[in-house]
């Protein structure tokens, strides 16, 4: 009864913030249902018919940076892309329905300044749901996506690096992937990102530096797999001098159920996470592998998988390492032992520790 009433809660909250979405005077607007959309700057109609994506994107390029656009209507873009240039800001006031496109989001911004997606309603099954690369002052807000399957948001590996992005809540249910997947970000700063019944992390980082992440929370989240509600890997946290100076901090990181809680992995760190609340984790509920400079400062664990420090030989062993932690139901292991470790455990977890 209580979780039916927190699940309420949470929608209720979402209503009313979407009710602010399209407020105001949009410079551009998309209206309309299933077969008849209308785009319209000001008294100008610059799209009437039936296709909905084709509407999103003239109001869009109808408008100039500095612009906005309202999309009121909802309907389906298909496995086609949208994109949003320099400048502008795109609010998804209805819900917008896509399609997997190999390889491309379902709405990109790639090599653009000063975008803004305050509110975004996405179902379906997307390759991604939102693609960038390149950007800078990039800033979501409120985006719920219910999806089939498919990656929510995702930061390229392979294209140019991102400065300076904001993330306010993200929501994601049923992606097959990842929830949020960063590559290439400096400066990164995200309140909260809230995965339910996700295939892969709910928030990953790789490359990313100078982030400030408020909360994780997973919730059946990389159930059968190597994956993390929270997880670092690919050098996260290492700057261009190569050092692990602490510059990626997190405040709490939340995981009940699915596959690992915690995850840091391949040559990461520079990370303080200052609070844990993880149970009946699949897998591991924590996994330091490979990490430097790495300190979870307070928490429990429930259950699940061990607490586990582990070392691949292709990398430097785990150095610098603290975590304090209660942990009970459960084991708690250094296997190898690392260089600089601080354990400090309370609870009734059987512990083999250097």
């Amino acid at each position: 009864m209580a979780r039916f009433f927190v699940v309420a809660a949470v929608l209720a909250l979402a209503s009313a913030v979407n009710a602010q979405c399209g407020s105001g005077t949009p410079d551009a607007r998309v209206t309309g249902s299933s077969g008849s959309y209308t785009a319209s700057k000001g008294s100008s109609t610059v799209y009437s018919g039936s296709d909905y994506r084709a509407a999103i994107q003239s109001a869009l390029d109808s408008i100039s940076s500095g612009q906005r656009v309202a999309v009121i209507a909802s309907g389906s873009i298909g496995a086609n892309t949208i994109t949003i240039s320099s400048g502008k800001t795109f609010e998804g006031c209805g819900t917008i329905d896509v399609g997997n496109r190999s390889g491309r989001g379902a709405i990109e911004s790639l090599g653009t300044s000063d975008v803004k997606i305050p509110y975004l309603s996405l179902t379906g099954n997307p390759y991604f749901g939102l693609r960038f690369y390149g950007t800078r002052n990039l800033e979501l807000g409120q985006i719920t996506m219910n999806l089939s399957g498919g990656l929510g948001i995702r930061f390229d590996r392979d294209n140019a690096a991102n400065a300076n992005v904001k993330i306010d809540v993200v929501r994601v249910t049923g992606a097959g992937s990842h929830a949020v997947e960063t590559w290439n970000i400096d400066g990164l700063e995200v309140n909260q990102v809230i995965a339910r019944n996700v295939g892969e992390c709910g928030l990953l980082l790789q490359k990313t530096t100078n982030a400030r992440v408020k909360l994780v929370d997973g919730d059946n989240v990389a159930a059968g797999n190597g994956y993390a509600t929270f997880r670092m890997a690919n050098n996260n946290g290492q700057t261009s001098d190569g050092a692990y100076n602490t510059n990626v901090r997190v405040d709490k990181v939340v995981s009940r159920g699915g596959g690992r809680g915690v995850f840091c992995v391949s040559q990461s760190g520079g990370a303080v996470i200052e609070n844990v609340d993880l149970a009946n984790n699949g897998n591991n509920a924590i996994l330091i592998e490979n990490c430097y400079n790495v300190a979870i400062r307070s928490g429990t664990v429930q259950g699940g998988g061990e607490v586990r420090l582990a070392a691949r030989s292709e990398f430097p062993n785990n150095r610098d390492i603290s975590i304090s932690l209660t942990v009970n139901d459960n084991t708690v292991r250094e296997s190898p032992c690392g260089q600089n470790i601080a354990w400090s455990i309370q609870g009734n977890a059987q512990k083999t520790i250097c």
